[in-house]
This record gives C-alpha cells, structure tokens and sequence, in this order.
C-alpha cells in the first residue's frame, strides 16, 4: 500500500474532503443531504470527509447540530474511520469535549486548530494541543496562519509531534518551502496538503494526503489529479493541475465558501446557500468562480 493511500491504521492519508453543508431555504441543516454527499463522495474515489471544518460553516452551528453532523457523516461514510472531524473551538476544554465526542462517534482522527482567539504564544499552543491529544485519538494540526495569527512553525510543529501530541499537519500557509523544513524536523510528521492551489508543489515535497475543498464539485478529476501529484506522474498531473488552476486558487480565498457551493451548483451538485455573515457572491467575484467553474465543466472536468 501506498504511503499517501488511506488506511485504518493512518485514516487521516489520501483525499479527505473538507465537506461543504447543505443547507435548506430556510438555513436549518439539510442532514440528509449531507448524508448523500458524503456516500457520493467515497463513491467518487476520495477517501473520507472533513466535517464541521471552516467549508462546513461550523462557526454557525448550534451544538446539536455540530455533532449531529458527526453522527451523520459516520454513518453515511459506512467506517468511522473515513471520518475526520474539526473540533476547532474557543477553549481548549471545549475543543477536548468535541474530541470525546468523535471518538464515542467512532471517529478515525480529528482537525484542531490552535487557539485562535488571542495570539497565542508557543508554550499555549503545546498546552492546548496536549490537553485535546489526551482524548486518545489521533490528532492532525491545521495551520492557517493567515485566519488564526498563530503560526504552527515548522519548529513548532516538531515540537508538538515530540510532545505526541499531533501525527500530522494539514498547512494551508501557502508557504511551500516550508515542507522540506518540517520533514527535516520532523521526519515523521504526516504533511497533509491544506490548501487546493498549492497541491502540485505540496505532492512533489512529499505530502501524503490532502484536505481538499473542491472535490466537494469535481471529485473524479481532483481524485485523479491528487494520485498522479503523488505518485511523480507528472506527465498527468501537470496538464490537470494547469486546467484546475484556475478553480482551485478560490480555495484560498476569503470567500472559499461560497465559492466552492457556486461551483457546485453550476457542476450539478447541491452547493446552496450559506449562512450569515457569509453572503452570497456578487459582482466580479462570482463572475471569476462562474467562469472558472463552467471552463472546468467545459474541459470534461467531473
């Protein structure tokens, strides 16, 4: 088996799709929806799902629906393991308790960001994340520098996966250098490729697994795109890379939700609406993810 396939034993390798969440007219949580996306999704190649993420909108959920998110991405996914939830949260008690819950859920791993309501200083960020890593399950570190001003520093990280507190790091700071850095610091720290624009640049490095957005839209050609990057094929995935390229830099965006949902619609999919304060696009920034998307559909993209 492949070091960038999923596994039981690594669930948190491969495509794991940081999933959008359907919503109806009225923004209550469609559940069965969600149920539908997640099986099509595994259907369609990837390997499990991200739940209550950034792109799931977890900041405006209610309890209840957090972790009946959980629940449902569980049994829709048909293992547990496939599932690996955000358990951001603005304690570190709180983020542990969403931790116990996808472990009772039957979880493989879970995504924690580091406290991100002030500027937490390095000696906080290991307390918080040993505190959530004491749950017993796996725990993969999101940096996103950019969003939270805590930066999980390649030093930073070796330090968090000689605590034993992290098995791997999804890094969204668009700084592909630093890749080689963390694996000389931390040669077995997993590195998860965090943002869409960045996966070609991120595969050659060495990451072995990707938490991806815009497979939510177009799962067979991300699939394919993600397994030739990792494999060295780049006689594939550089023609695949450049004709998405265009589509996947709105991942990266301020706007990556909506983006992501418009895309999905015009793909055929359910993408819907957001709640607030996301709003719907307007003006020249749907017009950008409109085009793009519908030159994807029209490149054969699926």
């Amino acid at each position: 088996m492949s070091d960038t396939t999923w596994s039981t034993t690594r669930p948190w390798r491969g495509i794991m799709v940081a999933t959008t969440l359907p919503f109806r007219e009225d923004l209550t949580v469609d559940h069965d929806a969600y149920a539908e996306h997640v099986a099509w999704l595994i259907a369609q190649g990837c390997d499990g799902v991200v739940p209550n993420g950034s792109l799931g909108e977890y900041q405006t959920l209610t309890d209840q629906e957090r972790a009946q998110v959980v629940r449902t991405a569980v049994e829709a996914a048909g293992d547990g393991a496939r599932v690996m939830p955000g358990v951001a949260a603005y304690g570190s008690a709180e983020s542990r308790r969403w931790a116990e819950q996808a472990a009772e859920a039957g979880c493989g791993s879970v995504l924690l960001l580091p406290p991100n309501t002030y500027r937490a200083d390095p000696e906080a960020v290991r307390a918080h994340y040993t505190e959530v890593a004491g749950v017993g399950i796996p725990v993969v570190a999101y940096n996103n520098p950019i969003d939270t001003k805590v930066d999980l520093t390649p030093d930073l990280l070796a330090r968090l996966h000689g605590d034993g507190s992290i098995v791997a790091v999804k890094e969204f700071s668009g700084d592909v250098r630093r890749a080689y850095e963390i694996a000389e610091l931390a040669p077995e720290l997993d590195l998860l490729i965090g943002a869409d624009d960045v996966l070609l640049e991120l595969a050659v490095a060495g990451a072995v697994g990707w938490i991806a957005g815009y497979p939510n839209a177009f799962p067979a050609s991300c699939a394919e795109l993600y397994h030739a990057a990792v494999a060295g094929d780049l006689a594939t995935a550089v023609p695949l890379y450049r004709s998405l390229h265009s589509l996947l830099r709105w991942d990266s965006k301020t706007e990556f939700v909506q983006s992501i949902k418009l895309s999905m619609d015009i793909a055929g999919r359910r993408g819907g609406p957001t709640r607030p304060p996301r709003h719907p696009l307007t003006g020249a920034i749907e017009s950008g993810v409109r085009t793009a998307t519908e030159k994807a559909v029209a490149d054969g993209h699926r």
